[in-house]
């Protein structure tokens, strides 16, 4: 199966957990938006694909995976179809089941984490809600983002497996999503987020054990990577991390 992923090309943003779990898996791919514009890739790919889908199963936004005929969208549903095929979750409903509900999880975290720099909508400026920005961001800062971590630090320390995995004995696409929230929580807030590896010591470790996989790794040095930026999901304001 060669995959098609359409995400915005110029950012990381929704798109980067499903290229993490391509490239962990070493699945045959394309980023269709990256593509040269003679090639049919640019960003009007992405609306094509969302104009032209067929028999009434349009996608609202990216990211969508296409896979033959099949189109599948929304973060955690692309990675639910995607975790066994490219051997990213354990073989058992339960398993199948945990690892959806940590994905769904760390998707409101996700949400959470850009509206501190957009609190009210998502169609205005920055500069247009900063007063807002700082309000939400400091409350997220002192409580959401303490809660949140430490809840995926406690799921590491009561798996029964031991804290290497989130999930059962092997990495799975839920370690390298967790991976990608904290890259992106030490961009955009690294005053907030220098306490952590004493504070959340598992995630910590966990963080490096995904950074140091052969083929995270490699992706990572690649121009396949995207750099983090303003107009992703993790954006980094400095009034915005101020202690």
């Amino acid at each position: 199966m060669k995959y098609e992923l359409y995400y915005w090309p110029s950012i990381q943003g929704r798109g980067e957990f499903i290229r993490l779990a391509l490239e962990e898996g070493a699945a045959d791919y394309v980023d269709v938006a990256r593509l040269p514009k003679s090639k049919g890739g640019g960003a009007e790919a992405v609306s094509r694909i969302l104009e032209d889908a067929g028999e009434g199963r349009m996608p609202f936004a990216p990211p969508v995976l296409k896979a033959g005929k099949l189109l599948v969208s929304q973060t955690a549903n692309i990675l639910l179809y995607l975790g066994p095929r490219l051997r990213l979750v354990p073989k058992a409903e339960a398993a199948r089941l945990w690892a959806h509900q940590l994905q769904l999880t760390l998707a409101d975290l996700v949400v959470e984490a850009h509206d501190t720099h957009h609190p009210i909508a998502g169609s205005l400026y920055y500069e247009d809600q900063k007063l807002e920005a700082l309000r939400r961001a400091q409350n997220f800062r002192a409580l959401r983002l303490p809660k949140f971590l430490g809840y995926f630090e406690r799921v590491l320390a009561a798996h029964p497996g031991g804290d290497r995995w989130l999930i059962g004995k092997a990495l799975t696409y839920v370690d390298l999503s967790m991976f990608q929230v904290i890259a992106g929580l030490c961009y955009a807030f690294p005053r907030a987020m220098s306490g952590m590896p004493r504070k959340h010591p598992r995630l910590a470790v966990l963080h490096q054990r995904v950074q140091e996989r052969p083929r995270i790794k490699t992706y990572l040095a690649s121009s396949r990577r995207i750099p983090f930026n303003e107009h992703g999901i993790f954006r980094h304001y400095p009034e915005l991390d101020e202690a």
